[in-house]
């Protein structure tokens, strides 16, 4: 850490630097840090105050820069003609310092106005939010390059206008003229650098998420113009001196400092600093953004993307980053479909193994629910009334046996086949699995007034792939699979509606590593040979739960759907797989779109949001 504090002190001292510039003030609203989407929805009151702001605050920038630049370029020259000396006392016909600044500051206007006009077509295509055109992608990519010849053509014309005012044709105007070329290369390159910059919400609109097929302003470019500020500039100004002062076109330095030289440098130093900051910001600001937007990745927040801005090599990777999230967005999209259809374990199991089919023999509790009378109820009433019924009974089954770490392996019809101890491995898969029936039913007795039948078995199965090799399913095979079945066909006419196995019970209370187990709930209900077996089966029922002493009517059945119970959509809330109010009001609006729930709820009923809100049932 201490080493890295230096790097660090350094590295916040640059970022603070950077927000003092003048660019910052210039961007304003319009800069691209705003979403894509938030630019196309812009109105077009909002898009013309923005393009006025943005003119205005352009204009002010570039005198304000041409200027300066201007004023630093009469000084120089000055104190190159007369020896380093800061003063006006000239011989004549030498030069004229007056006209050379009413040149510079008339062509300074010229730019300007040279660069409005160039951006009237940006400014109308962007008020008018129309789409971008097939060449308007690369016109606003060459945008840079025009503000800066922009630029340079003011500074040509400028000095036109200081050789027809001043008079002086000898090799005085060629110094000046030199004097002007540098000035008129820096200012150049840093409007370039500025426009591109400034031009990034046009950018943003125009490429549309899609980069240039050919890169316009590479990364090579852009240091191409550091070093033309950096480093070439000051050495052609520094040779150009002294290649005048061997040719006795300028004076010697007068004492024994060369003030133009020191000014020289100067200058450069503030130009350079000015230009890699530029440049800086160029590259920095868009590997920022995509950093932020790969640690928000990391997070698991696949929703933030990338605008899309530059058509140098930074681009490419901006695209490149968008669609990486968008096939990782695609990726959980479809993992999370497969997992509801087959579960979260199956579906990780399936991808641990690359799609190939697997399977072993392991122990597992089998519990088996299973609706009573439900083919009466779907041949008498709507299909849809069924699909209601069944999917709010089947939500409670969900709700427990996730809690419980079990495995719904399938829906079948009325039915529901949930294993504990496969894929994943339990402690005591018999004792959980019996832990699971004894809530699940009591939930269901409480919440779903319908007549089912539960059976819980113990035992080794085969827990794995069945199918063909280019179709298959997750799925276990064995004795207790159809010992489940067969118990729960049993407790729907028994003394109770949850019924399990000897097996199962004799394997939670061996568990169990003292008082307190499950085996404490769980008491003996009757012995019977269950259809399809040879040997009687000693059956436990659990000691608590309730019996139902008559069936429920129809109406019942609907007025019980339209009240569920806020508790399960809570829990499911708190699992990250939808909000209490999600739950509810989709389990209502369900149920209120039966054709007849009107016999059992009026019609004016709603869900308000104090029942959204209450904690309890």
């Amino acid at each position: 850490m201490e080493k890295n504090a230096p790097r660090e002190f350094f590295h916040r001292s640059l970022n603070r630097l950077d927000r003092l510039k003048p660019l910052q003030a210039a961007h304003g609203e319009l800069h691209a840090d705003q979403p894509e989407l938030a630019w196309a929805d812009l109105d077009d009151d909002e898009r013309r105050r923005l393009v006025r702001r943005g003119s205005v605050i352009g204009a002010l920038m570039g005198v304000f820069a041409k200027v300066l630049i201007a004023l630093e370029t009469v000084v120089l020259v000055l104190l190159t003609f007369t020896g380093g000396r800061l003063t006006l006392d000239l011989p004549r016909g030498r030069l004229h310092l007056v006209d050379l600044l009413i040149g510079v500051l008339v062509g300074s206007v010229i730019s300007i106005v040279l660069s409005q006009i160039v951006m009237r077509s940006y400014f109308r295509w962007f008020i008018a939010g129309a789409p971008p055109q097939p060449g308007q992608r690369r016109r606003v990519a060459a945008l840079p390059w025009r503000q800066a010849l922009c630029d340079t053509a003011g500074w040509v014309c400028g000095f036109g206008i200081y050789a027809l005012i001043s008079g002086v044709w000898n090799h005085y105007v060629i110094a000046a003229a030199g004097a002007t070329a540098l000035a008129a290369v820096t200012s150049g390159c840093l409007s370039y650098l500025f426009a591109e910059a400034a031009a990034r919400p046009l950018a943003v609109l125009a490429l549309d998420g899609e980069p240039e097929p050919v890169v316009l302003h590479g990364v090579r470019e852009r240091m191409l113009v550091v070093w033309t500020v950096g480093a070439a500039v000051p050495m052609v100004g520094l040779l150009a001196i002294n290649a005048g002062r061997w040719a006795n076109w300028l004076p010697p330095a007068d004492g024994r400092v060369d003030w133009a030289v020191v000014f020289l440098a100067f200058l450069t130093l503030a130009s350079g600093l000015q230009v890699v900051s530029l440049v800086g910001r160029a590259i920095a600001d868009p590997l920022t953004e995509m950093r932020e937007v790969v640690e928000a990745a990391t997070d698991g927040d696949l929703d933030r993307r990338v605008d899309v801005y530059d058509t140098s090599e930074i681009g490419v990777l901006q695209v490149g980053l968008n669609d990486m999230l968008d096939g990782l967005t695609e990726r959980e999209r479809i993992r999370e479909v497969f997992s509801r259809h087959v579960g979260d374990e199956v579906a990780q199991l399936a991808m641990e193994h690359d799609g190939q089919m697997f399977g072993a023999n392991v122990d597992v509790a089998v519990v088996f629910v299973d609706i009573t009378g439900s083919t009466a109820f779907a041949e008498q009433r709507d299909p849809q009334e069924t699909a209601v019924v069944l999917n709010a009974f089947f939500s409670i089954v969900d709700d427990v046996v996730s809690r419980y770490g079990g495995l719904i392996n399938k829906f079948e019809g009325d039915a529901a086949l949930v294993v504990f101890g496969a894929p994943t491995p339990l402690d005591d898969p018999a004792g959980q699995a019996l832990a699971a029936a004894r809530e699940l039913g009591e939930d269901l007795s409480e919440n779903i007034p319908i007549e089912w039948g539960m059976g819980v078995g113990y035992g080794q199965v085969f827990a794995g792939n069945i199918g063909s090799a280019t179709r298959y399913e997750y799925t276990v095979i064995g004795d207790p699979v159809n010992e489940a079945a067969r118990l729960s066909e049993q407790a729907k006419d028994g003394v109770s509606r949850v019924y399990a196995s000897s097996d199962a019970v004799d394997a939670a209370v061996a568990a169990d590593s003292g008082e307190g187990g499950e085996g404490e709930f769980w008491q003996p209900a009757e012995t019977r040979t269950l259809r399809g077996r040879t040997e009687p089966t000693r059956i436990f029922a659990p000691t608590t739960l309730p019996i139902r002493s008559e069936p429920p009517t129809l109406g019942s059945v609907l007025a019980e759907l339209v009240r569920l119970p806020g508790r399960r959509a809570r829990e499911m809330a708190e699992q990250g797989r939808l909000t209490r109010q999600q739950g509810l009001k989709s389990l209502w609006t369900d149920a209120k779109s039966i054709p007849d729930v009107d016999e059992a709820v009026p019609d004016d009923a709603t869900l308000d949001d104090d029942a959204l809100a209450a904690p309890d049932d």
